[in-house]
Protein backbone atom coordinates (compact mmCIF):
# COMPACT_ATOMS: atom_id res chain seq x y z
CA UNK A 1 0.00 0.00 0.00
CA UNK A 2 1.34 3.01 -1.49
CA UNK A 3 -0.10 5.54 0.85
CA UNK A 4 0.91 4.49 4.18
CA UNK A 5 4.29 4.56 3.48
CA UNK A 6 5.97 7.41 5.80
CA UNK A 7 3.91 6.69 8.58
CA UNK A 8 5.37 4.70 11.51
CA UNK A 9 3.66 3.44 14.70
CA UNK A 10 4.61 2.87 17.77
CA UNK A 11 3.82 -0.51 19.22
CA UNK A 12 4.15 -0.88 23.53
CA UNK A 13 3.98 -4.78 24.56
CA UNK A 14 3.58 -6.21 28.02
CA UNK A 15 6.52 -7.98 28.90
CA UNK A 16 4.75 -11.33 29.22
CA UNK A 17 4.74 -14.27 26.72
CA UNK A 18 1.24 -14.54 25.81
CA UNK A 19 1.19 -10.56 25.32
CA UNK A 20 4.69 -10.09 23.15
CA UNK A 21 3.56 -12.64 20.96
CA UNK A 22 0.37 -10.65 19.51
CA UNK A 23 1.70 -7.78 19.84
CA UNK A 24 4.73 -8.37 17.82
CA UNK A 25 2.74 -10.72 15.32
CA UNK A 26 0.81 -7.23 14.41
CA UNK A 27 3.62 -5.19 14.13
CA UNK A 28 4.49 -7.80 11.22
CA UNK A 29 1.16 -7.79 9.86
CA UNK A 30 1.05 -3.85 9.75
CA UNK A 31 4.43 -3.77 8.42
CA UNK A 32 3.58 -6.06 5.71
CA UNK A 33 1.20 -2.92 4.78
CA UNK A 34 4.23 -0.01 4.45
CA UNK A 35 4.19 1.17 8.01
CA UNK A 36 7.79 1.53 10.17
CA UNK A 37 7.63 0.22 13.17
CA UNK A 38 9.47 1.20 16.40
CA UNK A 39 8.42 -1.52 19.49
CA UNK A 40 9.20 -0.13 22.76
CA UNK A 41 9.99 -3.00 25.48
CA UNK A 42 11.05 -3.01 29.21
CA UNK A 43 13.76 -4.48 30.58
CA UNK A 44 11.59 -6.59 32.89
CA UNK A 45 11.51 -9.94 30.74
CA UNK A 46 13.53 -8.42 28.29
CA UNK A 47 13.05 -8.93 24.54
CA UNK A 48 16.11 -10.07 22.65
CA UNK A 49 15.88 -7.84 19.01
CA UNK A 50 18.44 -10.10 17.75
CA UNK A 51 15.97 -12.56 17.62
CA UNK A 52 13.17 -10.32 16.26
CA UNK A 53 12.39 -9.09 12.67
CA UNK A 54 15.63 -6.86 11.89
CA UNK A 55 13.17 -3.94 10.00
CA UNK A 56 11.83 -2.92 12.93
CA UNK A 57 13.46 0.15 15.67
CA UNK A 58 13.94 -1.22 19.11
CA UNK A 59 14.09 0.97 22.75
CA UNK A 60 14.08 -0.14 25.79
CA UNK A 61 12.60 1.35 28.68
CA UNK A 62 14.05 0.83 32.48
CA UNK A 63 11.90 -0.81 35.01
CA UNK A 64 13.95 -1.44 37.97
CA UNK A 65 11.83 -4.02 40.53
CA UNK A 66 12.67 -4.97 43.74
CA UNK A 67 13.72 -8.47 43.76
CA UNK A 68 10.80 -8.14 46.29
CA UNK A 69 8.70 -6.71 44.04
CA UNK A 70 9.57 -9.39 40.69
CA UNK A 71 8.67 -12.07 43.38
CA UNK A 72 5.32 -10.74 44.54
CA UNK A 73 3.13 -13.77 44.08
CA UNK A 74 -0.34 -11.54 43.72
CA UNK A 75 -0.47 -11.04 39.68
CA UNK A 76 -2.40 -7.98 40.17
CA UNK A 77 -0.34 -6.05 42.83
CA UNK A 78 2.62 -7.33 40.24
CA UNK A 79 0.70 -5.58 37.82
CA UNK A 80 -0.10 -2.33 39.50
CA UNK A 81 3.56 -1.86 40.24
CA UNK A 82 4.90 -2.72 37.05
CA UNK A 83 2.24 0.23 35.54
CA UNK A 84 3.62 2.57 38.53
CA UNK A 85 7.45 1.66 37.78
CA UNK A 86 6.64 2.27 33.71
CA UNK A 87 4.92 5.50 33.67
CA UNK A 88 8.30 7.91 33.70
CA UNK A 89 10.63 5.49 31.14
CA UNK A 90 7.57 5.40 28.92
CA UNK A 91 7.51 9.12 28.80
CA UNK A 92 11.27 9.67 28.40
CA UNK A 93 11.00 7.61 25.58
CA UNK A 94 7.84 8.53 23.90
CA UNK A 95 9.36 11.77 23.93
CA UNK A 96 12.52 11.15 22.22
CA UNK A 97 10.51 9.28 19.43
CA UNK A 98 8.08 12.10 19.25
CA UNK A 99 10.90 14.91 18.94
CA UNK A 100 12.13 12.48 15.95
CA UNK A 101 9.05 13.45 14.23
CA UNK A 102 10.01 17.37 13.93
CA UNK A 103 12.81 16.09 11.10
CA UNK A 104 11.27 13.13 9.69
CA UNK A 105 9.70 11.52 6.78
CA UNK A 106 8.02 9.02 9.32
CA UNK A 107 5.55 11.23 11.33
CA UNK A 108 4.32 8.77 13.94
CA UNK A 109 0.64 8.17 13.27
CA UNK A 110 -0.46 6.27 16.53
CA UNK A 111 0.55 3.89 19.66
CA UNK A 112 -0.76 0.40 19.55
CA UNK A 113 -0.62 -0.67 23.38
CA UNK A 114 -1.79 -3.50 25.98
CA UNK A 115 -4.87 -2.13 27.82
CA UNK A 116 -3.16 -3.77 31.09
CA UNK A 117 -0.89 -0.64 30.82
CA UNK A 118 -3.31 1.65 32.61
CA UNK A 119 -1.04 4.55 32.00
CA UNK A 120 -0.73 4.84 28.48
CA UNK A 121 -3.60 6.73 27.85
CA UNK A 122 -2.76 9.86 29.67
CA UNK A 123 0.60 9.67 28.18
CA UNK A 124 -0.81 9.80 24.84
CA UNK A 125 -3.04 11.94 25.01
CA UNK A 126 -0.14 14.46 26.81
CA UNK A 127 1.76 14.16 23.21
CA UNK A 128 -1.59 14.32 21.35
CA UNK A 129 -0.58 10.76 20.32
CA UNK A 130 -3.90 8.80 19.13
CA UNK A 131 -3.89 5.37 21.09
CA UNK A 132 -5.44 2.36 19.70
CA UNK A 133 -5.54 -1.20 22.18
CA UNK A 134 -4.74 -4.50 21.49
CA UNK A 135 -6.58 -7.06 23.01
CA UNK A 136 -4.68 -9.91 23.74
CA UNK A 137 -7.32 -12.68 24.64
CA UNK A 138 -10.08 -13.49 22.57
CA UNK A 139 -13.59 -11.75 22.08
CA UNK A 140 -15.88 -13.70 24.12
CA UNK A 141 -13.83 -13.02 26.93
CA UNK A 142 -13.92 -9.54 27.15
CA UNK A 143 -17.31 -9.06 26.60
CA UNK A 144 -17.75 -11.23 29.88
CA UNK A 145 -15.47 -8.98 31.66
CA UNK A 146 -17.72 -6.01 30.30
CA UNK A 147 -20.64 -7.93 32.27
CA UNK A 148 -18.84 -7.97 35.28
CA UNK A 149 -21.27 -4.93 36.67
CA UNK A 150 -24.30 -7.04 35.76
CA UNK A 151 -22.71 -10.15 37.21
CA UNK A 152 -21.68 -8.45 40.20
CA UNK A 153 -25.62 -7.22 40.53
CA UNK A 154 -26.85 -11.00 39.88
CA UNK A 155 -24.50 -12.22 42.74
CA UNK A 156 -22.52 -14.48 41.06
CA UNK A 157 -19.57 -12.67 41.42
CA UNK A 158 -18.08 -12.77 44.28
CA UNK A 159 -17.57 -16.36 43.70
CA UNK A 160 -18.65 -19.04 46.04
CA UNK A 161 -17.54 -22.62 46.08
CA UNK A 162 -21.26 -23.64 46.27
CA UNK A 163 -21.73 -21.86 42.98
CA UNK A 164 -19.12 -23.12 40.85
CA UNK A 165 -21.06 -25.58 38.65
CA UNK A 166 -23.64 -23.42 38.10
CA UNK A 167 -24.79 -22.03 34.27
CA UNK A 168 -24.43 -17.97 34.54
CA UNK A 169 -27.94 -18.34 32.65
CA UNK A 170 -27.10 -14.69 31.62
CA UNK A 171 -24.49 -16.14 29.16
CA UNK A 172 -24.83 -19.83 29.05
CA UNK A 173 -23.04 -22.04 28.53
CA UNK A 174 -20.87 -20.70 30.71
CA UNK A 175 -20.59 -21.55 34.49
CA UNK A 176 -19.96 -19.52 37.47
CA UNK A 177 -16.13 -21.52 37.64
CA UNK A 178 -15.36 -20.04 33.87
CA UNK A 179 -15.75 -16.58 35.14
CA UNK A 180 -12.38 -15.28 35.58
CA UNK A 181 -13.12 -13.68 39.09
CA UNK A 182 -10.09 -13.39 40.48
CA UNK A 183 -6.28 -14.14 39.24
CA UNK A 184 -5.07 -16.97 41.68
CA UNK A 185 -3.22 -15.15 45.05
CA UNK A 186 -5.40 -11.91 44.14
CA UNK A 187 -8.00 -9.71 46.25
CA UNK A 188 -11.35 -10.12 44.38
CA UNK A 189 -11.72 -6.47 45.21
CA UNK A 190 -8.43 -5.18 43.07
CA UNK A 191 -9.17 -7.43 40.74
CA UNK A 192 -12.56 -6.08 39.73
CA UNK A 193 -10.58 -2.79 39.68
CA UNK A 194 -8.28 -3.69 37.15
CA UNK A 195 -10.82 -5.33 35.03
CA UNK A 196 -12.77 -1.90 35.20
CA UNK A 197 -9.68 -0.01 34.22
CA UNK A 198 -9.38 -2.29 31.33
CA UNK A 199 -12.59 -0.94 30.18
CA UNK A 200 -12.25 2.09 30.87
CA UNK A 201 -8.87 2.19 29.14
CA UNK A 202 -10.43 0.88 26.13
CA UNK A 203 -13.36 3.43 25.68
CA UNK A 204 -11.42 5.84 25.74
CA UNK A 205 -9.02 4.65 22.81
CA UNK A 206 -9.26 5.44 18.74
CA UNK A 207 -9.92 1.76 18.27
CA UNK A 208 -9.78 -1.97 19.53
CA UNK A 209 -8.06 -4.84 18.21
CA UNK A 210 -8.76 -8.47 18.49
CA UNK A 211 -6.58 -11.61 17.25
CA UNK A 212 -9.83 -13.33 15.97
CA UNK A 213 -11.95 -13.83 13.37
CA UNK A 214 -15.84 -13.42 12.52
CA UNK A 215 -16.42 -17.48 11.81
CA UNK A 216 -14.95 -17.94 15.69
CA UNK A 217 -16.17 -15.08 17.33
CA UNK A 218 -18.55 -13.21 15.97
CA UNK A 219 -21.55 -13.37 18.20
CA UNK A 220 -18.83 -11.64 20.66
CA UNK A 221 -17.90 -9.09 18.51
CA UNK A 222 -21.49 -8.48 17.56
CA UNK A 223 -22.15 -7.53 21.56
CA UNK A 224 -19.05 -5.83 21.92
CA UNK A 225 -19.58 -3.83 19.16
CA UNK A 226 -22.97 -2.90 20.22
CA UNK A 227 -23.79 -2.95 23.54
CA UNK A 228 -19.97 -2.37 24.91
CA UNK A 229 -18.06 -0.16 22.73
CA UNK A 230 -19.85 1.30 19.90
CA UNK A 231 -18.03 4.44 19.37
CA UNK A 232 -15.00 3.08 19.01
CA UNK A 233 -13.92 1.01 15.64
CA UNK A 234 -13.22 -2.59 16.41
CA UNK A 235 -11.14 -5.04 14.13
CA UNK A 236 -10.92 -8.69 14.08
CA UNK A 237 -8.23 -9.59 11.75
CA UNK A 238 -6.68 -12.81 13.52
CA UNK A 239 -5.12 -15.28 13.16
CA UNK A 240 -2.22 -12.62 13.23
CA UNK A 241 0.43 -14.91 12.48
CA UNK A 242 -1.13 -16.69 9.59
CA UNK A 243 -1.70 -13.26 8.34
CA UNK A 244 1.55 -11.81 8.08
CA UNK A 245 4.64 -12.53 6.39
CA UNK A 246 7.24 -13.95 9.35
CA UNK A 247 10.62 -14.71 8.91
CA UNK A 248 12.09 -17.94 9.88
CA UNK A 249 14.68 -16.45 11.87
CA UNK A 250 12.17 -13.96 13.83
CA UNK A 251 11.62 -15.30 16.85
CA UNK A 252 9.31 -13.90 19.77
CA UNK A 253 9.64 -16.67 22.30
CA UNK A 254 11.50 -15.45 26.23
CA UNK A 255 12.46 -19.11 26.42
CA UNK A 256 14.77 -20.61 23.62
CA UNK A 257 13.00 -23.51 22.22
CA UNK A 258 14.41 -27.30 21.81
CA UNK A 259 14.41 -27.99 17.83
CA UNK A 260 15.08 -31.48 19.00
CA UNK A 261 11.50 -32.07 19.11
CA UNK A 262 10.70 -31.26 15.37
CA UNK A 263 13.36 -34.20 14.26
CA UNK A 264 11.70 -36.75 16.88
CA UNK A 265 7.75 -35.74 15.59
CA UNK A 266 9.14 -36.66 11.91
CA UNK A 267 9.77 -40.46 13.38
CA UNK A 268 5.96 -40.68 14.59
CA UNK A 269 2.68 -41.88 12.65
CA UNK A 270 0.68 -39.19 11.29
CA UNK A 271 -1.59 -37.71 13.90
CA UNK A 272 -0.11 -40.26 16.93
CA UNK A 273 1.22 -37.36 19.30
CA UNK A 274 -0.17 -35.65 22.29
CA UNK A 275 1.28 -32.66 22.41
CA UNK A 276 1.36 -31.12 26.24
CA UNK A 277 2.06 -27.79 27.27
CA UNK A 278 0.55 -25.39 30.01
CA UNK A 279 2.25 -22.54 28.15
CA UNK A 280 5.14 -19.67 29.91
CA UNK A 281 2.99 -19.17 33.71
CA UNK A 282 1.34 -22.28 34.32
CA UNK A 283 2.21 -23.83 37.83
CA UNK A 284 1.31 -27.35 39.04
CA UNK A 285 1.99 -29.04 42.28
CA UNK A 286 3.64 -32.00 42.33
CA UNK A 287 1.08 -34.61 43.09
CA UNK A 288 -0.66 -33.48 39.81
CA UNK A 289 2.60 -33.72 37.28
CA UNK A 290 3.30 -37.35 38.64
CA UNK A 291 -0.71 -38.32 37.40
CA UNK A 292 -0.12 -36.84 34.39
CA UNK A 293 2.79 -38.35 33.89
CA UNK A 294 1.22 -41.77 34.67
CA UNK A 295 -1.55 -40.51 32.31
CA UNK A 296 0.14 -40.55 29.32
CA UNK A 297 1.97 -43.19 29.81
CA UNK A 298 -0.84 -45.33 30.10
CA UNK A 299 -2.82 -44.04 27.56
CA UNK A 300 -0.47 -45.75 24.61
CA UNK A 301 -0.06 -42.75 22.37
CA UNK A 302 3.56 -41.72 21.96
CA UNK A 303 3.32 -38.15 23.43
CA UNK A 304 5.81 -34.82 23.50
CA UNK A 305 5.86 -32.69 26.65
CA UNK A 306 6.69 -29.38 27.39
CA UNK A 307 8.02 -29.54 30.92
CA UNK A 308 9.22 -25.83 31.33
CA UNK A 309 11.61 -24.39 34.30
CA UNK A 310 9.06 -23.93 36.99
CA UNK A 311 6.16 -25.61 35.88
CA UNK A 312 5.92 -27.74 38.82
CA UNK A 313 5.97 -25.92 42.03
CA UNK A 314 9.65 -26.95 44.11
CA UNK A 315 10.69 -29.11 41.81
CA UNK A 316 13.38 -28.40 38.64
CA UNK A 317 12.74 -29.66 35.58
CA UNK A 318 11.74 -33.20 35.15
CA UNK A 319 13.56 -34.74 37.95
CA UNK A 320 10.17 -35.23 39.72
CA UNK A 321 9.61 -38.12 37.03
CA UNK A 322 9.42 -41.35 38.52
CA UNK A 323 12.51 -43.57 38.20
CA UNK A 324 12.75 -45.48 35.02
CA UNK A 325 10.05 -43.66 33.61
CA UNK A 326 11.47 -42.05 30.60
CA UNK A 327 13.63 -45.11 29.47
CA UNK A 328 10.34 -47.63 29.95
CA UNK A 329 8.70 -45.55 27.56
CA UNK A 330 11.39 -46.53 24.79
CA UNK A 331 10.79 -43.74 21.66
CA UNK A 332 7.24 -43.39 22.67
CA UNK A 333 7.89 -39.78 24.68
CA UNK A 334 10.11 -36.78 23.99
CA UNK A 335 10.43 -34.15 27.11
CA UNK A 336 11.53 -30.57 26.23
CA UNK A 337 11.47 -27.50 28.15
CA UNK A 338 10.53 -25.33 25.31
CA UNK A 339 8.77 -25.99 22.13
CA UNK A 340 8.50 -24.23 18.75
CA UNK A 341 5.01 -24.50 19.26
CA UNK A 342 3.56 -23.27 15.85
CA UNK A 343 5.87 -25.54 14.33
CA UNK A 344 4.66 -28.44 16.41
CA UNK A 345 1.20 -28.03 15.64
CA UNK A 346 1.40 -27.54 12.10
CA UNK A 347 3.13 -31.32 12.50
CA UNK A 348 1.70 -34.14 10.64
CA UNK A 349 2.35 -36.65 13.61
CA UNK A 350 0.43 -34.42 16.12
CA UNK A 351 -3.18 -35.54 16.68
CA UNK A 352 -3.80 -33.42 19.76
CA UNK A 353 -2.42 -30.74 21.97
CA UNK A 354 -3.66 -30.94 25.92
CA UNK A 355 -3.17 -27.29 27.05
CA UNK A 356 -4.02 -24.47 29.10
CA UNK A 357 -6.03 -22.50 26.97
CA UNK A 358 -4.38 -19.36 26.31
CA UNK A 359 -6.04 -17.25 23.91
CA UNK A 360 -2.22 -17.81 21.64
CA UNK A 361 -2.32 -21.95 21.83
CA UNK A 362 -6.08 -21.71 21.30
CA UNK A 363 -5.95 -19.97 18.32
CA UNK A 364 -2.59 -21.76 17.25
CA UNK A 365 -4.29 -25.05 17.82
CA UNK A 366 -7.83 -24.15 15.70
CA UNK A 367 -5.60 -22.73 12.88
CA UNK A 368 -3.30 -26.51 12.35
CA UNK A 369 -7.46 -28.09 12.64
CA UNK A 370 -5.25 -30.19 15.96
CA UNK A 371 -8.08 -31.19 18.71
CA UNK A 372 -7.38 -30.06 21.65
CA UNK A 373 -7.88 -31.62 25.36
CA UNK A 374 -8.12 -28.52 28.10
CA UNK A 375 -6.76 -28.33 31.56
CA UNK A 376 -7.17 -24.37 32.32
CA UNK A 377 -5.51 -22.40 34.87
CA UNK A 378 -6.68 -18.67 35.57
CA UNK A 379 -8.00 -15.82 33.87
CA UNK A 380 -9.47 -16.24 30.71
CA UNK A 381 -8.39 -19.64 29.90
CA UNK A 382 -11.10 -21.02 31.78
CA UNK A 383 -13.36 -19.04 29.27
CA UNK A 384 -11.81 -19.88 26.11
CA UNK A 385 -11.65 -24.08 27.91
CA UNK A 386 -15.72 -23.84 27.67
CA UNK A 387 -16.36 -22.30 24.08
CA UNK A 388 -13.42 -25.28 22.88
CA UNK A 389 -15.47 -27.67 24.66
CA UNK A 390 -18.99 -26.82 24.59
CA UNK A 391 -19.14 -23.93 21.51
CA UNK A 392 -17.26 -25.26 18.89
CA UNK A 393 -16.59 -28.27 20.04
CA UNK A 394 -13.42 -29.39 19.42
CA UNK A 395 -12.09 -30.58 22.02
CA UNK A 396 -12.77 -32.00 25.36
CA UNK A 397 -11.76 -30.82 28.86
CA UNK A 398 -10.55 -32.06 32.19
CA UNK A 399 -13.19 -30.36 34.89
CA UNK A 400 -12.43 -32.43 37.65
CA UNK A 401 -8.53 -31.89 37.93
CA UNK A 402 -6.08 -34.17 37.19
CA UNK A 403 -6.33 -37.76 37.53
CA UNK A 404 -4.30 -40.57 35.60
CA UNK A 405 -7.58 -42.52 34.49
CA UNK A 406 -9.34 -39.55 33.13
CA UNK A 407 -6.41 -38.25 31.93
CA UNK A 408 -5.93 -42.10 29.76
CA UNK A 409 -9.52 -41.84 29.02
CA UNK A 410 -10.11 -38.58 27.49
CA UNK A 411 -6.90 -38.84 24.97
CA UNK A 412 -8.04 -41.97 24.02
CA UNK A 413 -11.65 -40.62 23.43
CA UNK A 414 -10.06 -38.01 21.61
CA UNK A 415 -7.54 -40.18 19.57
CA UNK A 416 -8.65 -43.36 19.25
CA UNK A 417 -12.85 -43.68 19.89
CA UNK A 418 -15.65 -42.47 17.59
CA UNK A 419 -16.36 -39.34 19.58
CA UNK A 420 -12.72 -37.82 19.03
CA UNK A 421 -13.34 -38.61 14.50
CA UNK A 422 -16.30 -36.19 15.03
CA UNK A 423 -14.41 -33.73 17.18
CA UNK A 424 -11.10 -33.86 14.42
CA UNK A 425 -13.73 -33.00 11.30
CA UNK A 426 -15.19 -29.99 13.53
CA UNK A 427 -11.60 -28.91 13.98
CA UNK A 428 -10.87 -29.30 10.51
CA UNK A 429 -13.99 -27.55 9.87
CA UNK A 430 -12.94 -24.58 11.80
CA UNK A 431 -9.49 -24.62 10.27
CA UNK A 432 -11.03 -23.63 7.07
CA UNK A 433 -12.61 -20.62 7.85
CA UNK A 434 -9.39 -19.76 9.69
CA UNK A 435 -7.99 -19.69 6.34
CA UNK A 436 -10.59 -18.47 4.58
CA UNK A 437 -10.95 -15.43 6.74
CA UNK A 438 -7.57 -14.29 5.27
CA UNK A 439 -7.91 -14.41 1.91
CA UNK A 440 -9.07 -11.55 -0.46
CA UNK A 441 -13.02 -11.19 0.44
CA UNK A 442 -12.43 -12.44 3.50
CA UNK A 443 -13.53 -10.77 7.21
CA UNK A 444 -9.92 -10.72 8.46
CA UNK A 445 -8.75 -9.64 5.09
CA UNK A 446 -11.13 -6.87 5.10
CA UNK A 447 -10.88 -5.75 8.61
CA UNK A 448 -6.66 -5.56 8.40
CA UNK A 449 -8.10 -3.15 4.70
CA UNK A 450 -10.33 -1.43 7.13
CA UNK A 451 -7.30 -0.61 10.24
CA UNK A 452 -4.65 0.63 7.92
CA UNK A 453 -7.42 3.30 6.37
CA UNK A 454 -8.08 4.12 10.30
CA UNK A 455 -4.44 4.68 11.09
CA UNK A 456 -3.87 7.04 7.97
CA UNK A 457 -6.84 9.12 9.03
CA UNK A 458 -5.96 9.83 12.72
Amino acid sequence: MEQSKGRRVILFPMPFQGHINPMLELANVLHSKGFSIAIIYTNFNSLNPSTLNPNFTYHSIPVDLTENEASIKDPTRHLSILNAKCVEPFRECLSGLLSDDVNSEDPVACLISDPLFDFTRSVAESFKLPRIVLRTGGAASLAVLAAFPLLKEKGYIPITDSRLEELVTELSPIKVKDLAAAMPNSDPEDFYQLITNVLNETKASHGLIFNTFEDLEGQALATIRQEYYPNIPIFSLGPFHKCGPTTSSSSTSLLSPDQSCISWLNTQAQKSVAYVSFGSAAKIDHAQFLEIAWGLANSGQPFLWVVRPGLVQESDWHEALPNGFLEALYKRAHIVKWAPQKEVLAHPAVGAFWTHCGWNSTLESICEGVPMICTPCFGDQMLNARFVSDVWKVGLQLEHGIERGEVERTIRRLMVEKEGVEIKERALNLMEKANHCLKEGGSSYLSLDGLVKHILSL
